[in-house]
């Protein structure tokens, strides 16, 4: 890895557990400095902690990213602390599932305020830095829930809606060395799909079994395996792929 590489600075909401982690362990492995951005501060020092433990290099940043002052201050820290960033991951995520007579308009709105506004805010704030560089990579969360997924119209229109932002981003960043690029897992073993089971009223295995019958790769898939898509599109041998929707689903659509 070129020493280029070992400079760059990777900024990752939602980065304290799950996908999130996942993905920042992968990124400081890849030589990346990592900024663990995130609501929980204990989880994020911890997770930052761990890897500095291995041997990395991150710090943790408490934040609202639904909060405009606040991610605007975030940019101007992470600039002073480790650099101004070269990669963003707009993972950060919530659910609120509920049918469509049940759904209340909070529930509606924390779910756009964090996928939407908060990759929104985010872009906008940490995009000028790659601007100056000449170089740049977003890689935004959505999901295979944004064809459609009963009880979750809040969830499914975000995720959906972070696919347009996307594709957007792409159009007007690509002249500066930006790409923009989303990734849709599927069936992935967090603490998220273990809700969706207790919602449900079933068990994880009785939810694992009646899942993965749909699935072509019979399995769920790990935050690792999202973790390595990412990992791809963060980097240099992926400068000509942008405005992209790549599924980590093992075969499965909604």
């Amino acid at each position: 890895m070129s020493e280029h590489d070992t400079a760059r600075v990777a900024v990752i909401t939602g980065g304290a557990q799950g996908i999130g982690q996942a993905i920042a362990r992968r990124l400081s492995a890849d030589g990346l400095t990592i900024a663990i951005v995130d609501l929980d501060a204990d989880a994020a020092t911890a997770a930052a902690g761990a890897i500095v433990d291995a041997g990395g290099r991150a710090r943790a940043y408490a934040v609202d990213i639904t909060q405009e002052d606040a991610v605007e201050s975030l940019r101007a820290e992470v600039a002073a602390d480790l650099g101004p960033a070269d990669v963003l991951v707009n993972n950060a995520g919530i659910t609120r599932d509920n049918l469509l007579f049940k759904m209340t308009t909070v529930d509606w709105d924390s779910v756009m305020g964090v996928h939407l506004r908060g990759a929104f805010l985010m872009s906008r704030a940490f995009h000028s830095g790659m601007r100056e560089k000449g170089w740049g990579r977003i890689v935004s969360l959505s999901s295979t829930s944004a064809d459609g997924n009963r009880g979750q119209g809040n969830y499914s229109a975000a995720k959906a809606g972070i696919v347009g932002f996307t594709k957007t981003l792409a159009k007007e960043l690509g002249r500066f060395g930006i790409t923009a690029n989303a990734v849709s897992p599927g069936f992935i073993d967090t603490r998220m799909l273990r809700a969706t089971a207790e919602r449900l009223g079933i068990s994880f295995g009785e939810f694992t079994d009646r899942s993965v019958e749909g699935i072509p790769a019979r399995r769920f898939g790990t935050p690792d395996d999202v973790a390595s898509a990412v990992s791809f599109l963060a980097g240099d041998a992926a400068s000509y792929i942008t405005g992209e929707n790549i599924h980590v689903s093992g075969g499965f659509h909604e």
